[in-house]
């Protein structure tokens, strides 16, 4: 008797790991391999023993080490690049932090304009 069913798709774990790795959506994985959603959560389930959201959150930390690796040989070249870079993939901020203000010392800048006149009238 033949098996009934549509034929089990065929997820390669390396290319997977490699979209997680590359900050890819979930559906760009879906679309990559052709399946669903829930046919990719229960691969996920079935090779890892975990969800497709904790998998993903494990395996993309590879791709977060390559672009901070990139990001410190960019902000040679360009701080506005890493900057950018930093906030949106690295989650870092510009923030000021929160303090006591007491503690507060204010900057007085002080200008002194020399009049470049030298024929001794006033304004």
């Amino acid at each position: 008797m033949a098996k009934m069913g549509r034929p089990k798709k065929e997820i390669d774990q390396k290319n997977f790991e490699n979209l997680c790795a590359l900050q890819c959506t979930l559906e760009e994985i879906n679309e990559f391999f052709g399946i669903t959603h829930k046919t990719l959560e229960r691969w996920c389930k079935e090779t890892y023993g975990e969800t497709f959201s904790h998998v993903f959150a494990k395996k993309r930390i590879v791709g977060k080490i390559s672009l901070r690796r990139a990001g410190f040989e960019l902000a040679k070249k360009n701080a506005a690049v890493w900057i950018f870079h930093a906030k949106n993939n690295l989650d870092m901020r510009d923030t000021p932090l929160a303090g006591d203000e007491s503690d507060a010392v204010p900057i007085t800048i002080k200008y002194e304009f020399e009049d470049a006149r030298t024929d001794g009238t006033e304004n």
